[in-house]
């Protein structure tokens, strides 16, 4: 540890965002450009170098956090970027996009407010980058092995990659137009900025990995095929058969699924359309779901100049502070968090009926309701923490476009993909594997979201280091590829 008091001395301090009235009138990433680096050296000097470092069991890439804390703050910047590319593919992406559970399980956080770990992150991944730190990687020989990745998200991306540095030959193919997933087309702009995603792809086609888009397997190419062309098959689809809302008036005009509103809007970003045909200009907005999407929507629905936004979340709001008693460290608590469409939303008064920012909190749908086929009210009600409906409370929010985020169940065997392929699925959906990520189908192995259900982008990069390790092993025997989980593995919880 470079400063021994450094945790005493210095408050943690985060990447500040841009103004909110700035940055809703474009799609830019919201924080202040350049404004991380000036900090972020003072900001590693707050890690401890702890005996037993919880934030690596909290991360389940097990990346070297105290390691490469103790690099920035010293400024050797080369060291650091080696380090932290040890145990993750992309680290611009984990910088951006994750919710940071190695922050909660970081020692400091016992007392003190956490070391900015996610910052420190962001900040070695993007010099790296800046410094030419990150070079292509192209393996020394060729294995003579094919291997084919279905999906092109996070985890399809990391098992790619491992697997082309290895040495065999990997084609991703992606049902959508452009390869990137739910990053491509998930995640708002605002969130993270597509020229992060598209050199990382630049990236690996360098060293050798083949990417096949607008090729949905099972549809455009049948599964068996596939199968017989290559000698191994990883299935890293996701999960994105997406939850509904079984309530009256469900069939209304102008409920939509996030999934199918969000994609559009990136397409507006990425120039294949000048306006989202399910834009929220000009609407009353209500979002049922208190997640991650529902804040991207909440977001995306804000710089659409929506008339007003307020998103639903089923749970009582919580508080400030972790309840000991109830989630101890270094557990990930549930806590009143800003995400930064929230800051939004409450800054600008977009939810005049919301608790907070933007959210009605212990809030249940009961019904919708329109005129001319179209929803223009939702009905709901107040509910306890067992969500049972408090009698009395019942109120409507006018809802010219309702956008529902519940999560998802699995992944969307609409392509014929699981059925081709006659894939044995566990009871909630998902795709079952065994201890080597294996089917029940020889040479089709199965990781992420597709296997694992809806889950952090963190762990689905681990499952996709891990998923290649297994795919090595059986093509080649064993493997040197380094594998951070086992498809059994789970956050820590009490």
């Amino acid at each position: 540890m470079a400063d021994p008091k450094g945790f005493l001395n210095t408050p943690r301090q985060e990447w500040p965002r841009r103004p909110v009235e700035e940055r809703v009138r474009d799609w830019d990433e919201v924080y202040v450009p350049g404004a991380l680096l000036p900090i972020i050296s003072k900001q590693a000097d707050r890690c401890m170098d702890c005996g037993i470092p919880f934030c690596h069991d909290a991360c389940p890439l097990g990346n070297l956090i105290p390691e490469w804390n103790d690099l920035v703050s010293r400024e050797d910047w080369r060291a650091a970027a080696d380090r932290l590319h040890a145990t993750n593919n992309f680290p611009e992406f984990t910088g951006r996009l994750c919710p940071a559970p190695c922050e909660a399980g970081c020692v400091l956080a016992i007392n003190q407010p956490a070391v900015t770990i996610k910052n420190v992150e962001c900040a070695i991944a993007d010099r790296a980058w800046q410094e030419g730190l990150a070079p292509p990687s192209p393996p020394d020989r060729l294995s003579g092995r094919t291997v084919a990745v279905v999906g092109s998200g996070p985890t399809g991306l990391a098992a790619a990659q491992q697997l082309t540095r290895a040495g065999h030959t990997v084609a991703v193919y992606e049902k959508d137009d452009r390869i990137g997933g739910l990053m491509r087309y998930g995640i708002p702009e605002f969130k993270m900025e597509k020229h992060h995603l598209d050199r990382r792809i630049d990236q690996m086609r360098v060293e050798g990995t083949r990417f096949r888009t607008s090729t949905a397997v099972g549809r455009d190419i049948g599964a068996a095929e596939l199968r017989s062309r290559y000698d191994a098959v990883v299935l890293a689809t996701g999960a994105t058969a997406w939850r509904e809302l079984p309530v009256p008036g469900r069939e209304l005009r102008g409920i939509e699924q996030a999934m199918a509103y969000l994609p559009l809007a990136n397409r507006v970003c990425e120039g294949d359309l000048e306006v989202s045909p399910v834009s929220a200009a000009g609407r009353h907005v209500v979002i049922v779901g208190g997640g991650d999407t529902g804040a991207d929507c909440l977001g995306t629905a804000v710089r659409e100049g929506a008339a007003s936004v307020t998103q639903l979340d089923i749970y009582a709001q919580p508080g400030s502070e972790r309840d000991d008693d109830v989630e101890p460290w270094p557990t990930y608590p549930k806590v009143y968090r800003l995400s930064a469409a929230h800051e939004e939303a409450r800054d600008l008064g977009s939810a005049p009926a919301a608790d907070a920012d933007a959210r009605l909190f212990a809030a249940s749908t009961l019904r919708f309701s329109g005129d001319d086929g179209h929803v223009r009210r939702l009905h709901l009600v107040e509910v306890d923490a067992l969500r049972r409906p408090v009698p009395g409370t019942e109120r409507t929010l006018p809802a010219d476009l309702v956008l529902l985020a519940l999560g998802f169940s699995g992944p969307d065997r609409a392509d014929g993909l699981v059925d081709q392929l006659g894939l044995e699925m566990e009871p909630r959906g998902t795709i079952m594997r065994d201890a080597g990520f294996a089917t029940n189908v020889p040479g089709v192995f199965a990781a992420g979201d597709a296997a694992r259900g809806q889950s952090l982008i963190v762990w689905a990069i681990a499952e996709g280091r891990a998923v290649a390790a297994a795919v090595d092993a059986y093509l080649t025997g064993s493997s040197r590829l380094p594998a951070p989980i086992s498809p059994y593995d789970r956050p820590m919880t009490v």
